[in-house]
């Protein structure tokens, strides 16, 4: 029988299997999936079955570099305990190579996985090894001439940053500042006009009636004061600068002759809803107390 593309692919999303395996399954079973699904299970290839819809909210950001580029990657895990595990380290890292050669996450799913297979196989592979759902979830990158510097915060938060001017090392001291401060904005020019308008609005609600009663010009100064603030609170160049609060990152910049061009700041599992157990409440459940 005929094994077609669409029916490697359909085993393929229903298995988690590798594509070659998917192939291998379809031909020892004439092309019966459900022949071939079992097949995978006995040899220990479709455990992604079961576990594709586990989230996968812990796990670990990797780092890739090469002359001219930074990359980093989110690896998902369902626990931290498989996140430190040898085989996922070993995955995460071979991951992490093959993102210098990808622009975007799917891109990495099919880039060549340490010279043998895909990324995406290897990662179905990596599961029937830790027993876990492990996702390949973002990739940001940076490529350009100007100076880049990546930072890895306990393998749970990456930065990139891109400087015009500077140094190596100021880049990656601003990498770390980045990482613990977590400024949403660059500079003032970026931060958007809606965020401003609703900012001097609620300063506005929050003041007395009787400061509100001052001249208007007044008013217009002791606003704009508090806007400066938190304006500053919300961007790179307005903060403390980490290594030295006595001064901001923009004059440190500016000492420098430095300009942050961009940056990206990653976090393992933000915006996944984790799954929250509660083992007592579910053993009292099956057992007809609850």
């Amino acid at each position: 029988m005929e094994i077609t593309a669409q029916m490697v692919k359909e085993l393929r999303e229903r298995s988690g299997a590798g594509m070659m395996e998917c192939k291998k399954a379809l031909t020892q079973n004439d092309g019966n999936i459900e022949a071939a699904i079992e097949w995978l299970r006995k040899q220990g290839l479709a455990k992604a079955d079961k576990k594709a819809d586990r989230v996968a909210a812990e796990g670990r950001i990797m780092l890739g570099q090469a002359p001219g580029k930074v990359v980093l990657v989110e690896i998902n895990s369902e626990t931290d305990f498989v996140a430190k595990d040898e085989n996922f380290l070993a995955f995460a890292e071979n991951v992490a190579a093959s993102a210098l050669g990808a622009n975007d996450i799917e891109a990495l799913k099919a880039a060549t996985y340490a010279g043998a297979g895909t990324v995406e196989e290897a990662r179905a592979a990596v599961i029937a090894k830790v027993g876990e759902n492990v996702q390949v979830r973002r990739l940001v990158r940076i490529d350009s001439d100007n100076t880049l510097a990546g930072y890895l915060h306990g393998g749970r938060i990456g930065v990139l940053v891109e400087l015009k001017g500077g140094s190596p090392e100021l880049a990656r001291n601003l990498a770390m500042h980045i990482a613990a401060m977590n400024p949403p904005y660059i500079g003032a020019a970026d931060v958007p006009a809606d965020f401003v308008a609703k900012e001097k609005e609620i300063e506005l609600a929050k003041m007395s009636e009787k400061d509100k009663a001052k001249p208007a010009e007044i008013l217009e100064k002791i606003i704009s004061g508090k806007i400066n603030k938190i304006v500053n609170e919300v961007t790179l160049t307005g903060q403390p600068y980490v290594l030295d609060t006595d001064q901001t990152v923009g004059a440190v910049l500016k000492k420098e002759g430095a300009e942050v061009i961009s940056f990206h700041r990653i976090a393992v599992g933000e915006g996944i809803e984790k799954v929250v157990e509660d083992y007592a409440a579910e053993v009292m459940k099956q057992a007809g107390l609850a």
